[in-house]
């Protein structure tokens, strides 16, 4: 049986304020996640994340449009919202997997811990489960390290 979430966590050498600002604002957000992004960090909004032929999502043909909602917004502690629901409908944990970031200080600056759970309810099978995860957790990894990289790169500039 293929697992219903995804997880992964990282060390960013940031404070919880700065990797906050990095997944709620949308100018901070296409340099890491999605080409675009249209949200705001406030609980029940919704907004959308894009990704562009050519961009981060290189391997697609067409723009990718994915509306979302802001479940939790708990400013330098969690953020979290719903996504892949069916068009028309509003997200729920019947029809919408949710994300959820979670951030925590440590001596060495700010742990986050990405969680994505509900797979169950945004696919059809096992098989779709399983790849729809294998998809994820690949997906999961390569933009917290562009998240990592982008923080560094932010916190590099702000100290010349």
């Amino acid at each position: 049986m293929a697992a219903d979430s995804v997880e992964r966590e990282i060390l960013i050498e940031a404070s919880p304020e700065v990797v906050w600002g990095v997944i709620t604002e949308p100018e901070q957000i296409s340099r890491w996640f999605s080409d675009e992004a249209e949200v705001e960090g406030r609980v029940g909004t919704d907004g959308t994340l894009t990704w562009r032929p050519g961009g981060r999502g290189a391997a697609k043909r067409v723009d990718t449009v994915v509306a979302i909602r802001v479940v939790d917004a708990e400013p330098f502690r969690r953020f979290s919202f719903r996504w892949n629901h069916p068009k028309g409908l509003a997200p729920d944990e019947r029809n919408s997997a949710l994300v959820e970031f979670h951030l925590v200080e440590e001596a060495d600056g700010t742990r986050l811990r990405v969680v994505e759970s509900g797979i169950a309810a945004v696919t059809d099978d096992e098989g779709g489960r399983a790849r729809y995860r294998e998809e994820h957790e690949r997906g999961w990894e390569r933009h917290l390290g562009e998240l990592r990289e982008y923080v560094d790169s932010k916190l590099r500039g702000a100290k010349r």
